[in-house]
């Protein structure tokens, strides 16, 4: 028994209001200023890193998870920086683009 029918049980007389699906891309903050795609190297090993988002950090990090995935990659989101491990420059910048995201390169 899920939680709608536990819900029916309590409250038979309630009709639910249909939930309307919205792109995920919307609920994202866009800014005026370019997002920093930049790449280093860690300990000999390639990292990009995107720093420069105005939003909400929980936004950015939705953003994070969604790159991850995107991409099959492993990251993290720590002091206001997505860190995802290999060089990915050109295909995060063409995702953030069709997001609607103004991204600079940087370095190399």
């Amino acid at each position: 028994m899920d939680l709608q029918d536990q819900l029916k049980k309590l409250f038979p007389e309630h009709t639910p209001e249909p939930i309307e699906k919205t792109d995920e891309s919307s609920d994202i903050w866009l800014q005026d200023d370019p997002i920093i795609c930049k790449y280093e190297k860690r300990k000999g090993k390639p990292i990009t890193i995107l720093e420069g988002y105005t939003g909400a950090t929980e936004d950015f990090k939705l953003l994070a998870k969604e790159l991850k995935t995107k991409l099959s990659v492993g990251g993290s989101f720590k002091d206001d920086k997505i860190i995802i491990q290999g060089d990915y420059r050109d295909k995060i910048m063409q995702i953030l683009k069709e997001k609607g995201f103004a991204v600079k390169r940087v370095g190399g």
